[in-house]
């Protein structure tokens, strides 16, 4: 196995420990913070090491080429954005701490996902409509990576899908501004210019995410082992397990301890470095 590491601020002293653990034969750069280790060999130690020096490490089958990618699926909120737009709504409302705490316990796995999001939408019922826009226009910013990932993604000609348990008001903006191919999240009831405290329609959470998932690798005509699926809450599980390779995001542990690998201190380009 090869072993890639990479972090904020990777030096050459922690590579040469990190090698010397996994036994690896040689050490080749990827990029100025990212390293891969061949012929690695796993260690019990390995990733709580660098996990207390904030190095991210995973490790891949060699071979494994960005470019033979047909597909990458990943989160809206807290993966392709740094913000989760419900919580941000909840603060317009005066009731983000609220909001928030649901949403925590949610995206850990610890509530039903439809129930929480019924409940927490409830809670904006009243919000003026422009408050999405006043969101989407000062809140909600890029994760650091995203556009490289996404760069990579246009190069190699791999869709992306853009999964979310929010709303069509932000994916649908993110999918023209960033051209994106394909979306799947909730729609917002809007009366008379503001919020009713309802969604419109089935809730899209995790069986949904992996049912879209499903269906685009169908249209692609490609199989599982051609895609990638990156989240960070527990409604993104079932999708992630239907991917070749699953990345936790800044995740939740749950979702940590079920993916393939962890991306827990870089940001999205490190998902690039994970292939050759």
């Amino acid at each position: 196995m090869n072993l890639v590491v990479q972090g904020p601020a990777l030096s050459g002293e922690q590579v040469a420990a990190v090698a010397a653990m996994a036994a690896a034969s040689r050490a080749e750069r990827i990029g100025p913070t990212a390293l891969r280790l061949r012929d690695a060999h796993r260690g019990e130690r390995i990733a709580a090491w660098c996990d207390e020096r904030k190095i991210d490490c995973a490790w891949m089958p060699p071979g494994r080429r960005f470019a033979e990618l047909r597909l990458l699926a990943m989160d809206m909120d807290s993966t392709l954005i740094t913000i989760e737009c419900i919580d941000e709504l909840g603060d317009l409302a005066g009731k983000k701490a609220e909001i928030a705490a649901i949403t925590e316990r949610a995206m850990r796995g610890e509530l039903d996902f439809p129930g929480a999001l019924r409940q927490r939408v409830a809670a904006l019922q009243g919000l003026p409509e422009s408050s999405l826009l006043e969101v989407y226009e000062q809140r909600l910013k890029l994760t650091p990576g995203a556009e490289t990932l996404l760069k990579a993604c246009r190069d190699h000609g791999v869709k992306v899908l853009l999964v979310s348990g929010g709303f069509t008001f932000f994916t649908e903006r993110l999918k023209i501004r960033l051209g994106l191919d394909y979306t799947i999240s909730n729609r917002l009831e809007i009366e008379n210019g503001r919020l009713t405290g309802k969604v419109l329609g089935d809730i899209v959470g995790a069986e949904a995410k992996a049912a879209k998932f499903r269906s685009v690798l169908e249209e692609l005509k490609t199989s599982k082992q051609n895609s990638v699926a990156i989240g960070d809450g527990a409604n993104d599980l079932k999708m992630m397990a239907e991917a070749g390779l699953s990345v936790a995001f800044h995740a939740k542990p749950v979702v940590r301890a079920q993916a393939d690998c962890a991306i827990n201190w870089c940001g999205l380009d490190a998902v690039v470095n994970l292939f050759e």
